[in-house]
Parts: C-alpha cells; sequence; structure tokens
C-alpha cells in the first residue's frame, strides 16, 4: 500500500496552458538573485554550485513538478549548506512563501558536523514528500554531473550512496526518477569497471594499482 501524505505535491500530467499559466505566476527571481551567492562555489565536475541549483530547478520542471514552495526551494536549495554564516533571514522575508520555502531548504540540508549517511537516512525516514522529491531531483543532477568525474573511490562511493538512499528515496516518491537513477548509477559504474578500479579476477575487490594512482 502506498504511503499518504498530509501534502500531494503539484504534478500535471502535461505543460498545459493551465499550468503553464500557473508556472507564469511563480515568482523566481528573487531566489535566483540569493542563489547567485553560490556562483563562486566550484563544483568537483565543473561549473558553480549556482548552476546546479538552476538544474536541479529544471529536472523537477521535466518530471512534472511546478509546486512553488518546491521549485523555489530548488533554486536555493544549497545556500544555508554550502555559505558560512549565511542569515536565514534572507530567505525568510524574501516573499510570502519564505518561512515554507526555507523550512523545505533546512530539510535537504546537512547540519554543520552532520554524518553525511546519518542525514540521507533522516531525508529517507522522517523527510517531508516535497523534500524526498527534491532530494532526488538534486541526486539526479549530481549523477549527471558525475560524468565528468574521474575520481574513481569517489564515484564508487557516491554510487553507493545513491543505492543505499536515494534509491529507497525515489521508489517512494517518483518511480521514474527512480529508473533514471539506477540508469545513472550503471553507467557510472560500468565506468570503474572499464577504467579497471574492480579486478573481476578477484571477484570485484578494488584494483590496488588504482588505490596507487589516486
Amino acid at each position: 500500500m502506498p504511503l499518504e501524505f498530509d501534502m500531494k505535491t503539484e504534478k500535471p500530467t502535461q505543460m498545459d496552458e493551465q499550468h503553464m499559466l500557473q508556472l507564469k505566476n511563480i515568482f523566481l527571481a528573487p531566489y535566483m538573485q540569493i542563489s547567485t551567492a553560490l556562483i563562486g562555489k566550484e563544483r568537483r565536475a565543473g561549473g558553480n554550485m549556482f548552476r546546479h541549483q538552476l538544474d536541479t530547478m529544471a529536472i523537477l520542471i521535466d518530471y512534472g513538478y511546478i509546486d512553488k514552495i518546491l521549485l523555489k526551494a530548488s533554486v536555493i536549495h544549497d545556500v544555508v549548506e554550502d555559505i558560512e554564516g549565511f542569515d536565514k533571514d534572507i530567505i525568510r522575508n524574501c516573499d510570502e512563501d519564505g518561512e515554507e520555502v526555507l523550512k523545505l531548504v533546512l530539510e535537504v540540508s546537512k547540519k554543520p558536523g552532520q554524518n553525511k549517511n546519518d542525514y540521507l537516512k533522516s531525508v529517507l525516514e522522517s523527510g517531508s514528500q516535497r523534500a524526498k522529491v527534491l532530494k532526488c531531483a538534486d541526486r539526479i543532477s549530481n549523477m549527471i554531473s558525475l560524468g565528468f568525474v574521474t575520481d574513481c573511490k569517489f564515484i564508487e562511493r557516491y554510487c553507493d550512496e545513491t543505492e543505499l538512499f536515494i534509491f529507497p528515496i525515489a521508489l517512494e516518491v517518483d518511480y521514474n526518477m527512480y529508473q533514471e537513477l539506477i540508469s545513472l548509477v550503471m553507467t557510472r559504474r560500468q565506468f570503474l569497471v572499464d577504467s579497471g578500479w574492480f579486478d573481476r579476477d578477484k571477484g570485484g575487490e578494488t584494483n590496488s594499482r588504482f588505490h596507487e594512482k589516486r
């Protein structure tokens, strides 16, 4: 039996005129302005964290999500975690949705000193539906970017983390996102095999010569 949520995230089957007008009336510019503070934050795969925020929003829209709180939070979902000393009141006072948007951003933000696995486990076990959908879109963006990363140890850890925590989240809230995540993990694991990171002759153990190079 599917889990019941207090809130059903807005997700039309197609972007018809009615939903286009709904999207048109979502004022994202103030949140984009906040997000520009992330332009100086480089990513391992290239680019910067500002672009990642917009990419995450685009993935949500691609999957049909036009819930205004979800989209506004997606544009700034990393600012609290990645900008030291960020003033949360900037989000809270952004517009009439600021308080609700901040609550969602904090749900998907790792607390200072918090273990990454504990953080993801908390989203899985007690996150709201919006937080889980946003986390899936965030991870899809990150997994796509992982295609430009050549650090095999990092790729392996990220794939393991995705399978353990993000797959169950996606399976709960959006099966299509779940399928894309499976496909992305498969391509990254194939890269590890093709690169020689796994020594098949040793039952899948890590190849020591790659340890020496990392």
